[in-house]
């Protein structure tokens, strides 16, 4: 009887998990930090503020600064943790190779309005990129960039619309096997909402495609990048970081490479 009775208790506690999941899995998905920092509180100096607005109604902060003449623009794509300024240090490397910036805050991100969902960052993706060809940056001038959650963004937009190249840092075949491996004692597969499926999106991707991933990365584990990798289309580099774990691109001797890359996959491109 014991025996029963915890037992019943044990299949409650789980029964309440999944349902606390169920409600709950974009508090647990989404870590924004709120917060509008100034860009010249971040050390950004000479980068503007701008505000963009999506078809559903959300305003959103972006950062912009313009690339040196013959260099492209990055149309950068965050993480879903913290806000803009927590890039800082990686903007200002990027800026100081001479590569303009376009990076958008997603909504419920600092200084923009609303909630991220998976389809509202799909519209913030595309405000973002609308608003950089409005600027007048030719499509072939605009490298599309992502890091972890941003990967999915970024490969949506790059799907969809031409840019010179697309590189990602810790991307995912898709989010919801990344979520099924880190718990696997829940249906995630059945349960999760936002599923950021990459791995449908990058067969259209027809640019240059760079995949950086740390080999021990923790969060998003090598394999998921791999998977991706391996469904894309040529050409195709593949850039794995030994000992590195999540976000690696920030790394002063993976970003000179990658830069390194970019220059090379833009070269032909450049007035």
């Amino acid at each position: 009887m014991a025996l029963l009775k915890w037992s019943l208790v044990i299949v409650a506690i789980y029964l309440a998990a999944i349902v606390a999941f169920g409600v709950l899995q974009r508090r647990f998905l989404y870590f924004p930090d709120p917060r509008r920092v100034d860009p010249a509180e971040a050390g950004m100096s000479g980068v503007e503020e701008l505000r963009l607005s999506t078809n559903d109604g959300e305003t959103l902060l972006a950062w912009h600064a313009a690339p040196a003449p013959g260099r492209p623009l990055i149309l950068y794509f965050h993480g879903n943790a913290a806000n803009l300024a927590d890039r800082a240090p990686r903007f200002r490397a990027l800026i100081a190779h001479g590569y303009g910036l376009f990076a958008v805050s997603f909504r419920g991100y600092g200084g923009s309005t609303g909630s991220p969902t998976y389809q509202g960052l799909v519209q913030d993706g595309e405000a973002a990129y609308a608003t950089a060809r409005g600027r007048g940056y030719e499509q072939n001038r605009i490298v599309v960039m992502g890091e972890s959650l941003g990967t999915g963004i970024a490969t949506v937009i790059a799907a969809a619309h031409p840019a010179a190249a697309l590189v990602l840092d810790s991307p995912f075949s898709s989010l919801v096997e990344v979520a099924a491996a880190h718990y696997p004692i829940f249906p995630v597969r059945s349960l999760m909402l936002d599923r950021f499926q990459s791995d449908l999106a990058i067969g259209d991707v027809r640019m240059p495609l760079l995949v950086v991933h740390g080999d021990r990365d923790p969060v998003v584990p090598i394999r998921f990048g791999r998977q991706l990798f391996e469904r894309a289309n040529e050409p195709k580099t593949f850039m794995s970081v030994r000992g590195g774990g999540h976000l690696v691109l920030g790394l002063a001797d993976v970003l000179g490479r990658v830069q390194d890359w970019i220059d090379a996959a833009t070269a032909a491109n450049r007035r």
